[in-house]
């Protein structure tokens, strides 16, 4: 009997269970489900944001998969949003600004983005998806008590007029005008653990004696009408931070319903925010505030978060409400690979390959046709790549973009490789060349690899801006799949028993989406490498690759220019040199000149 199989009916043995009259006491055992709301459209369709704010466009579905692996989070149970109705929109946010937000520079003022790379209805349902789950879970816990997450929320800078810092709906708001009108009539507390202000919630909810609004923040913007604010100075740690909690803690009335925003941005090196917190901070921020309210219905939302490790903070949430638990997320997890490597198993080889039939294109390429059939590497034919990219979640993205009727071509190089390009077509039916990749196999370092000679990702739909430059080597603004991208290689590359992905980046910025596998060959080279990350660390990719191209980045004191060497996705275990690649890490220093320099 399969594993999935024994997981099945273990599932419905506890539905069947808890349903029973022992389900009271089974709870009592094992705990009560936390349901946990999530969508793959909460990820925003938008390209330039990871580049642009620093931040993990994928952390909802991070944190999804995340809850999925992780045996302490067995408890959680995902559930799928529903779009908040725009007549409970209304409940708080007047008709004329609703009927703003189909025009495309209103959102793009909102997310700080260029209207033509923002499409506005799939924008508007991902968030009418995120005020959704968090009105869901509010009724569920208010109907079953204990706690419920939402994925996507917390969106406390949306005034009742305008929306503000990526913040088009105050969910909060809503929820809670819904609820009232739907009968609940209990004390509410709003704790606001971001690490801005929550400038928006105070306008939606301001002269309600049943609300209280309790922030703690690294922002001063002003005195908040109805809001007990606590401004931490920038930088402020563990120990501090967790001390004006325990203030804002001892002064909460009693709730009835408590809504908790455990924002991601509270971080040290967060690129919006100015706290200095550590995961193990965050983590034990939250199982403070689980403590207080563990006899109070509560929703938890995850407020913002500007860095790769944000996400690990919304998933030690999950681990402080669900299990309790202080464990750190392992840094040897990571979401993205994990659930590839799960897709990968269960592609099926006869659509990736065209089964082991002849067909007519078979027989037309044996007897010398004109137009044979090509299979990338030998392997792949045009519908199995179009089947691959589907389940791995490329081509919805790139629907939710504005593209659809794909269309996909393989070529053979001069050279002896293969060149795949996938075409879509926008809105006004135009075809765009979308991806653009030439690979082979080849040895690199002794070791057989899928060799990338480039790979394009283009949205000919976007435009340059000042908001989003063009950068060396750029003829249109990217996709933002790059990471996905090389996950597929990845698992093409295991698929065809290659020891690795292997190619030679340009440019920073195309390398510094690939560090999270590829590493150069040399550890003099991977330690120069890292030592510009940190060093750049407080800049967004566009601007740090703009200085590297602009020569204003110094290396000990003289000019760095770009150094173009081999990178490698191992798939298989290797002895790396790291104590060199340390030495030359803590050897290198790398400073940025002014602009106009």
């Amino acid at each position: 009997m399969s594993r999935r199989i024994v997981e099945a009916i273990g599932r419905e043995l506890l539905t069947r269970l808890r349903a029973s009259p022992l389900g009271g006491v089974l709870s009592k055992v094992i705990g009560q489900t936390v349901p946990v709301y999530y969508d793959p459209a909460y990820r925003l369709p938008l390209p330039a944001f990871e580049g642009r704010l620093g931040g993990e466009p994928r952390r909802a579905d991070f944190v999804a998969w995340y809850c999925q692996d992780e045996p302490l989070l067995g408890r959680c149970e995902l559930r799928t949003p529903e779009p908040v109705r725009y007549e409970d929109l209304l409940r708080v946010h007047p008709s004329e600004y609703l009927d703003s937000l189909h025009q495309g520079d209103v959102l793009a003022r909102i997310f700080a983005s260029d209207p033509t790379e923002l499409p506005v209805d799939e924008v508007l349902n991902s968030v009418r998806l995120g005020c959704g789950g968090t009105l869901l879970a509010a009724r569920w816990v208010l109907a079953h008590g204990g706690a419920a997450m939402n994925l996507h929320g917390g969106f406390h800078h949306a005034a009742k007029s305008h929306g503000s810092g990526l913040c088009v709906f105050n969910d909060l708001a809503v929820t809670l005008a819904v609820l009232r009108d739907e009968g609940f009539s209990g004390q509410v507390v709003i704790l606001d653990l971001d690490a801005h202000p929550p400038d928006g919630t105070a306008d939606c909810v301001n002269g309600d004696p049943k609300y209280f609004v309790g922030s703690l923040s690294g922002s001063d913007w002003g005195s908040l009408a109805g809001v007990d604010e606590t401004v931490l100075p920038q930088g402020c740690g563990d120990a501090q931070y967790l001390t004006a909690l325990s203030a804002l803690l001892a002064r909460l009335p009693r709730p009835q319903l408590a809504l908790v925003i455990a924002g991601g941005d509270v971080l040290a090196g967060d690129r919006l925010g100015c706290l200095g917190l550590s995961l193990a901070g965050a983590r034990e921020r939250d199982l403070r505030i689980a403590a207080a309210l563990a006899d109070c219905p509560t929703v938890w939302l995850p407020g913002g978060g500007y860095s790769e490790q944000a996400w690990k903070v919304l998933a030690g949430t999950a681990l402080a409400v669900c299990a309790k638990s202080s464990q750190p997320v392992s840094d040897a997890y990571d979401p993205l690979r994990s659930r590839f490597a799960t897709i990968a198993q269960d592609l099926s080889l006869t659509t990736l390959r065209g089964g082991d039939e002849l067909t007519d294109d078979d027989l037309a390429d044996l007897l010398g046709a004109p137009t044979p059939r090509r299979r990338l590497l030998d392997y792949y034919t045009t519908e199995g790549l179009e089947y691959g990219l589907s389940r791995y979640g490329i081509l919805p993205f790139l629907r939710r973009i504005g593209y659809g009727h794909f269309r996909f071509q393989i070529l053979r190089t001069q050279a002896g490789g293969d060149t795949m390009h996938l075409y879509g077509r926008a809105p006004d039916g135009s075809e765009h060349l979308l991806i653009d990749c030439a690979v082979e196999k080849q040895k690199v370092a002794g070791e057989p690899v899928l060799y990338i000679h480039w790979l394009s990702l283009r949205n000919p739909l976007a435009r340059f801006s000042d908001r989003r430059p063009q950068l060396p080597g750029q003829t249109a603004p990217g996709l933002g799949v790059a990471r996905e991208m090389v996950e597929v290689l990845g698992r093409v590359a295991s698929r065809l028993n290659l020891h690795g992905v292997a190619y030679r980046p340009a440019y920073f910025h195309t390398a510094y989406p690939a560090r999270h596998h590829f590493r150069f060959v040399t550890p003099e080279r991977q330690g120069r490498f890292l030592a510009l990350i940190r060093d750049l660390s407080h800049l967004p990719l566009l601007e740090a690759s703009t200085a590297l191209a602009e020569g204003r980045v110094l290396l000990c004191g003289r000019t760095y220019k770009w150094e173009a060497d081999e990178m490698v996705y191992w798939l298989l275990p290797r002895t790396e040199d790291d104590q060199q690649v340390r030495h030359v890490l803590s050897e290198c220093q790398f400073t940025l000149l002014p602009k106009g320099s």
